[in-house]
């Protein structure tokens, strides 16, 4: 199977494409730049390396969310609009769980999280056994301190991998008692692969136009607009 594997949900971008099933190329930035303006020149660039076309391409893989709302968009919009051009399929994968995959080989739970802002974070819990991910609590969108008082009742090891892990590291390290392990700063970036390979043993039978981001909470604006609507309803 030849997939093309995208991730901009932060502001890490990441973009692989597999051929037969194996990795043929893959480029991956960790640098605070517009997305719009580098996903499509960093699509052209991984294909031309794997020396592959887009018709030979069998499905698209996204990272669906959660993350940055116009990361995610940026990401989804860019794979629908591919996929039905090319007349193939698009699969949404959770971006914590390909963030996760980088820690398949520990021995004990993985935790993946993007910062939310206000104390809060994108997370969820993950286990791998036999390198199958199991999901131990569903991702959320959840105050860390909170979070972290739900991870130390699991009371093992837990590897926190994160591409903001400087903004809540302060609150990791007050918390002797979580048995937190950080890893390497390479396992603090989602890599396109993982998103591939997640993404070829998923159905793919859904219509294109129904692959969605997945915020986990709604757009500032759309929240103010919501409740704009319940007070004028409620008048």
């Amino acid at each position: 199977m030849n997939v093309l594997a995208i991730d901009t949900s932060t502001y890490v971008m990441t973009v692989a494409v597999f051929r037969d099933g194996r990795p043929a190329g893959e480029l991956t930035t960790h640098l605070k730049k517009n997305h719009s303006l580098r996903l499509m020149p960093g699509i052209r660039a991984v294909m031309a390396e794997a020396d592959m076309v887009p018709d030979e391409l069998d499905r698209i893989a996204v990272a669906e969310g959660p993350g940055s709302y116009t990361g995610v968009r940026i990401g989804v919009t860019t794979a629908k609009t591919m996929a039905w051009s090319l007349g193939i399929p698009v699969v949404g994968v959770s971006s914590l769980e390909a963030l996760a995959a980088n820690g398949r080989h520990f021995n004990g739970l993985v935790c993946p999280f993007f910062d939310a802002r206000r104390g809060q974070v994108f997370t969820g819990l993950y286990r791998f056994t036999d390198g199958t991910v199991e999901q131990v609590e569903a991702d959320r969108l959840v105050l860390f301190d909170e979070w972290l008082d739900t991870v130390e009742k699991h009371d093992v090891p837990v590897l926190f991998l994160s591409p903001d892990l400087d903004k809540h590291r302060a609150l990791l390290n007050s918390r002797p008692s979580l048995r937190a392990n950080t890893g390497n700063p390479i396992d603090h970036v989602t890599r396109a692969s993982s998103i591939a390979s997640a993404g070829m043993n998923l159905a793919a039978d859904a219509p294109v136009h129904l692959i969605s981001p997945n915020y986990l909470r709604l757009a500032e604006a759309e929240a103010k607009w919501r409740a704009a609507q319940q007070e004028k309803d409620g008048r």
